[in-house]
């Protein structure tokens, strides 16, 4: 099923946020991972850089429908103050401006009223399903432009009555959420506002069909996304060889993690039987590829490139890595508590999830920079919350000391090298590791210990996380494969199989 191409005036003004972004440079690769190029690249021409645009537009907006529950096209909204609104603004008070005077000149001039009945024409036609051929014929019928063009040479074109057609046709197309946009222009009396209001509205109308063609194109997409996706991007890959660095670097950071945790958690027995035998035991390919997307989890805002194979899903992955900031943060809050307080505290009805929803409040929204200003305001909140459930309980207050205490624990977390905040980190992180792998994770019991208070939380985070990375490695696997061959077998021959194993 062909998806719906908007106008190149719609195209501009709808693409969604992040498109330019998804413009990496991705390298040749195929099943056997990247290929060298024949020859050294060439300065691209303005037609083939328009090429790739368009190739990189539709492929980051299959992407985002099937992805993005809640994907939908809006008109681009400019800042009233911004030079681009101002802009525009004055561009379009000149032409209805124009417009005004020529309907109201002695004879009028509907010259460029035609022209815009026209656009209008096209606009009502363009919102029509397939199965609407009796109201097309009609449209064509009353929206003739020769017989309006003859009307107005012989003085008989009537505004008036053209625009209260096109009206009700607008009503009996336009989706319920526009009705009220549709019935406030009956209302208008000067015929140059009135065209300019209905353009206005016709472009929310045609956004809204776009988003219904969405919609209804969701579930093909999902069906055929992993082909199509590979597909495209390949047709990059011819235009722009070479490009897949970022990954590769990515990749090779990864193995050599995964090898040197293998080697640690290896007995020393095994590591001493692998040297005499002269081999050293690999990371399988599934536990390099987890280590690399929980690698994307820790880095720093402009650290580090991302990967090409991941542009796409940058903002989503940086979201789910503040929400899991916010859960270590909240997790080591509740940690440290827990052992200044007792377990007796903790287990009182609603302590717990009070105690999450002033940290997670404070949290919100917060950079890792501003968390040391935020946890100053939770540690003053916890105490006012533990004193409160005390007294409660009818337990004794916490001595000056304890309080002292606590305090300065809880402000301590803000230090990304504080050995509780590093203890949560690494069990999250070990937990999305496992809940990502291809088999997930089964067991409740092995739930990470000190990490109960999250869990309903940091299954979510798990559960988003694992749906982006899961199409991420349907579609680009067979490219992974291949660089991680290079990187773990840099001895074995280009077709050689052994040990590789698959995702």
């Amino acid at each position: 099923m062909p998806m719906p191409k908007p106008s190149p005036g719609d195209e501009r003004s709808q693409r969604p946020a992040g498109v330019e972004a998804a413009a990496g440079r991705p390298r040749d690769c195929g099943e056997e991972g990247p290929r060298a190029p024949a020859s050294p690249p060439q300065d691209l021409s303005v037609n083939e850089l328009q090429e790739i645009s368009d190739k990189i537009y539709k492929l980051t907006l299959a992407h985002e429908i099937v992805l993005n529950g809640d994907f939908k096209l809006q008109m681009v909204k400019f800042s009233p103050l911004s030079l681009e609104n101002r802009v525009k603004e004055t561009l379009h008070k000149a032409f209805w401006d124009s417009l005004k005077e020529q309907i109201s000149a002695r004879p009028p001039d509907y010259t460029q009223a035609i022209q815009l009945l026209q656009e209008i024409k096209e606009a009502l036609l363009s919102l029509l399903l397939p199965r609407h051929n009796q109201l097309r014929s009609q449209i064509e019928e009353a929206l003739d432009v020769e017989l309006i063009q003859q009307e107005a040479e012989h003085g008989a074109l009537d505004i008036r009555g053209l625009a209260t057609y096109i009206l009700d046709t607008m009503a009996m197309l336009c989706a319920p959420v526009r009705d009220e946009d549709v019935q406030g222009l009956q209302s208008l009396s000067d015929p140059a506002q009135l065209l300019r209001e209905i353009f206005r509205v016709l472009d929310l109308m045609k956004t809204d069909m776009l988003n219904f063609s969405i919609q209804s194109l969701r579930p093909h997409l999902q069906d055929h996304s992993t082909q199509y996706e590979w597909k495209k991007f390949q047709e990059l890959v011819d235009k722009l060889p070479n490009s897949l660095d970022h990954t590769t670097e990515w990749l090779r950071e990864a193995a050599a993690e995964a090898s040197a945790s293998l080697s640690e958690s290896q007995p020393r027995s095994a590591a001493l039987q692998g040297a005499a035998g002269g081999s050293t035991a690999l990371p399988s390919l599934t536990s390099v590829l987890n280590q690399g997307y929980v690698n994307l989890l820790c880095w720093e805002p402009g650290q580090k490139q991302y990967p090409e194979t991941l542009l796409m899903d940058q903002a989503r992955l940086q979201e789910v890595q503040a929400q899991v900031n916010q859960l270590t943060v909240t997790a080591a809050v509740l940690l440290v508590t827990s052992g200044t307080c007792g377990s007796a505290l903790f287990g009182s009805p609603g302590f717990v999830a009070r105690l999450k929803l002033v940290t997670k409040g404070l949290l919100e929204g917060l950079s890792c920079t501003r968390c040391e200003e935020a946890l100053q305001d939770i540690s003053d909140q916890v105490l006012q919350e533990v004193s409160r459930a005390l007294s409660q309980l009818g337990y004794p207050a916490l001595t000056s000391d304890k309080c002292a205490s606590l305090k300065g624990q809880i402000k301590s977390i803000a230090d990304k090298g504080n050995a509780v905040r590093h203890v949560i980190e690494r069990r999250i992180h070990l937990f999305l590791s496992h809940f990502i792998s291809p088999d997930g994770w089964n067991s409740q019991k092995d739930f990470p210990k000190g990490l109960d208070a999250i869990q309903e939380e940091l299954q979510e985070v798990g559960r988003r996380f694992r749906s982006v990375i899961h199409h991420n490695r349907q579609v680009f696997g067979p490219c992974y494969l291949g660089i991680l061959k290079k990187v773990l077998f840099p001895e074995a021959e280009p077709e050689s199989d052994a040990g590789t194993g698959s995702f």
